[in-house]
Formats: structure tokens, C-alpha cells, sequence
């Protein structure tokens, strides 16, 4: 069962993620309120996919993205950075530090879940493949 990680410091877009995600029972949902404990859950849960808000108390997700990244045992966590802050400067930020996909809030529910499981399904398959060769 995919491991998703939502950190976020505000519980209502937590809360917006989690019933749009739940729509499918085939996740295990991990919430975080903030970037240290982003981090930390990251590093001991191993999530499949986090979904990290910008903005956050303690850790910035630019931080505790280029931390991850950067860390071998949680480098191949994908990232969508989730964010307010839409100008060209962030997205090249986030970027810079390895996030791999950035959504800019407001965001559709509905496009959120498909990128995730479009993310989930290549996984998947580029899973398979490895473990046949």
C-alpha cells in the first residue's frame, strides 16, 4: 500500500488532501504540522510520496525538501511542493533543491489525485521492471 505524507502547518488543507485521498482506501496517510516534523517522519516512514507545503514553522519546505534529497536513504521520495508561492523565482527554487512536481495553491482536489496516481502508477511500473531484470 503506498505511504503518502502530507505536511502541511495548516489542518485545513490537511484535512482538504486527506478526504480527497481517501476517496481512495488504498493509501496510509501520514500527516505532518510542520517542517521538522516533515523531516522527521520522512526519515522514519520512508513514504512513497510527500506532499509538502512551502511555508511551514521550523523547517521551510525548500529546506526539509534539499535535506531529503540530498540524504541517500530518502533521496528517491517524490516531491510535490505545494505552495502559495507561484512566481518563477520559487518554482526555480524547488527545482534547485530536487523537488519533482510543484502544484500552486489554490489547487484542484481532483488534479492533485490524478498526479498522484499518475506518480503511483509509474512507480509501479518502473518497480516491476527492476525487479524482472
Amino acid at each position: 500500500m503506498p505511504k503518502i505524507l502530507i505536511a502541511d502547518d495548516e489542518p485545513s488543507l490537511r484535512l482538504l488532501v486527506k478526504a480527497t485521498l481517501s476517496a481512495n482506501k488504498s493509501f496510509d496517510i501520514i500527516e505532518a504540522v510542520d517542517g521538522h516534523e516533515a523531516l522527521s517522519k520522512s526519515q522514519s516512514e520512508l513514504p512513497d510520496l510527500l506532499l509538502l507545503d512551502v511555508m511551514m514553522p521550523g523547517l521551510s519546505g525548500f529546506e526539509v525538501c534539499e535535506r531529503l534529497k540530498n540524504d541517500p536513504k530518502t533521496k528517491k521520495i517524490v516531491i510535490i511542493m505545494l505552495t502559495a508561492k507561484g512566481q518563477q523565482s520559487d518554482r526555480d527554487w524547488a527545482i534547485s533543491v530536487g523537488t519533482d512536481y510543484f502544484l500552486t495553491k489554490p489547487f484542484s482536489p481532483i488534479e492533485l489525485f490524478n498526479l498522484i496516481e499518475k506518480i503511483l502508477s509509474a512507480n509501479n511500473k518502473e518497480a516491476k521492471t527492476t525487479k524482472s531484470d
